[in-house]
Parts: C-alpha cells; structure tokens; sequence
C-alpha cells in the first residue's frame, strides 16, 4: 500500500521496507509467537518517487533513511497502519518550510519587566550580607 504525503508525493510500495518482529515485554504466548512489532524504513536517498528539491530537503533533517518502529498494539495490521502513518508524519513535518524569524525591538513593557527583575534580584543579594555596623 503506498503512503500519499501531499499532493504531489506519494511513496511507492516498492519502496517501503518493512519488518516484523516479536514485541518486547511481557505478554505471555501470544507476544512470544507473534510478530506484531513492525519496523518500516524508507531509502530516500535511493528513492525515485521524490525530485532532487524535496531528496535534499528531506536528507537534510531526516538523513538518508527514515524509520518508524511501532509495537503499540496486539495486532500486527494495526501497528502496519500506525508505523505508515508515523513515517508519513515524519517526512510531512521535514517538508515545512519555516518561515524565517524577523528581529523585532524589545517593547517597553519588556524593558521594564527586566529592569524590575534586576532590582529585586539585586536587592535578594543585598540582603545576604552580613551587616557592616552594630549602629
């Protein structure tokens, strides 16, 4: 099954490498025979499903293969679901471009708010120190 991103980027099934091992823990003979923890892997470097804007954009904050391990749940369909949907999140979040921060002025009530922090940190210091004169 495929994993649509957006619009314009759907991962191929092809490839997806997926894994199934048993779940660590405890939880008697079912967890000991069944391989419901799924491990699913996606190449980005090797991949053919994405242009070179989004390789590089993607390699740079994910690297060159993304992960998704999941044991969530008893049911190894369940988990196949929830590691597509992680991995999707994942290279969805990669793919937002953040909006560069704009230096702005400290406001007035800022520049009072510190002052009046220093003050009273000042005057917490004052206070702890021996007195100079029995007056």
């Amino acid at each position: 099954m495929p994993i649509e991103i957006n619009g314009s980027l759907t991962i191929p099934d092809a490839e997806l490498e997926w894994k199934f091992t048993t779940s660590r823990g405890p939880g008697g003979q079912h967890a000991n025979k069944a391989s419901t923890r799924v491990q699913l892997a996606w190449d980005i470097a090797q991949s053919d499903a994405i242009g070179d804007g989004y390789r590089a954009r993607l390699m740079d904050k994910l690297g060159p293969v993304v992960r998704a391990d999941v044991d969530d749940h008893r049911s190894q369909q369940r988990n196949r679901d929830a590691a597509a949907e992680r991995l999707a999140d994942k290279v969805r979040g990669a793919l937002v471009r953040q909006a560069p921060r704009r230096a702005t002025k400290p406001t007035k009530g800022s520049k009072k708010r510190r002052v009046e922090a220093k003050r009273r940190k000042s005057q917490t210091k004052a206070m702890r120190k021996k007195p100079t004169s029995w007056d």
